[in-house]
């Protein structure tokens, strides 16, 4: 086992390779976009320790090979972690190699690099959050050996697209356009920390995160709606995406309303701004990510078509 703050282009492309095999095997991506950005990207030059992938603050890697060097597992540590301060992990095993202890290694080596003990002794903590995409039935069993407990959520929803959604109901004054790179980052930057301020990943967005986002090969602005007023001022927003491959779909990305504006139906009309968008793409299926107990926005996403589906669970230590 081995750690790393970068990884060489060489494994990358082996994890990728990993990945692929893991989301063909389970029918589910194991890690969070994220992670795939932070294996992508680089440091400024000037801040780099080594030329290599990934190599950003708060960004570690780690490696499990084989003996003959074939890679067996893999896992990110996000040391830096969520807007409580808690470090946040994804791992994956490949298929071929379940069931032999590579996860328990690679668990052991998370523990050990946020200097936990390998058993949970006394009173649960909070230091480190583990995620389970899909909620795999053998990352279950490996929390409760190591002794993490359920700690979150996070519900994936999906409804079918069709071409006659309803038109959307834009509060008095409210028009709707489309995003603006170079003009309009700072200010969908504010409403995002003003209407995720509750959340521990989403909050966090910054300028500089949201022009990286630009450079995906997904990204198109026409499909990143902004609600605004009759001055212009940014009162929501709906960030779709949507995914190529064998199965092609929609996503409510990121949808966001500015608290002085909730409770007004903006977040509705923004929702069907964006399904109406996708469906224009020729898509049938769109999917959405929600906290398991935001009893409200569940609500509402039901009454538009989205039923659960999968779950996403976090374990924490």
């Amino acid at each position: 086992m081995t750690w790393r703050n970068g990884l060489s282009a060489g494994t990358v492309a082996e994890v990728d390779a990993l990945l692929d095999a893991a989301t063909a095997a389970d029918g589910a991506a194991p890690v969070s976009d994220q992670v795939l950005r932070r294996l992508r990207e680089r440091s400024p030059a000037a801040e780099q320790v080594e030329r290599v992938q990934g190599d950003l603050a708060g960004s570690e890697h780690f490696v499990a090979r084989l003996a003959g060097g074939e890679l067996a597992g893999y896992a990110f540590l996000d040391t830096e972690g969520d807007s409580e301060g808690r470090a946040v992990a994804e791992l994956v095993v490949h298929p071929e190699h379940r069931g032999a202890g590579v996860g328990s290694e690679l668990v052991r080596a998370l523990l050990e690099r946020m200097g936990l003990p390998v058993t949970q002794e006394g009173e649960p903590g909070d230091t480190l959050r583990v995620w389970s995409h899909s909620g795999h039935p053998a990352a279950a069993r490996l929390a409760a050996r190591f002794g993490f407990r359920e700690a979150r959520q996070l519900w994936r929803m999906w409804a079918k697209l069709s071409p006659t959604l309803p038109e959307p109901r834009w509060p008095e004054g409210v028009g709707v356009r489309s995003f603006v790179p170079g003009r309009d980052e700072e200010e969908v930057v504010e409403v995002n920390r003003l209407a995720f301020a509750w959340h521990p990943e989403q909050g966090s967005l910054s300028v500089a995160d949201l022009r990286r986002q630009q450079e995906e090969a997904w990204f198109d602005p026409a499909g990143f709606l902004l609600a605004v007023d009759g001055e212009g001022r940014v009162l929501g927003f709906h960030w779709t995406k949507v995914h190529q491959g064998d199965q092609p779909h929609g996503e409510v990305y990121v949808l966001g309303v500015h608290p002085e504006a909730q409770g007004t139906g903006l977040g509705t009309a923004l929702t069907l701004a964006g399904l109406r968008h996708l469906a224009g793409q020729g898509l049938d299926d769109v999917l959405l990510y929600v906290e398991g107990d935001n009893g409200a926005a569940i609500r509402v996403y039901e009454k538009l078509g989205f039923t659960h589906r999968e779950t996403d669970v976090q374990f924490s230590r």
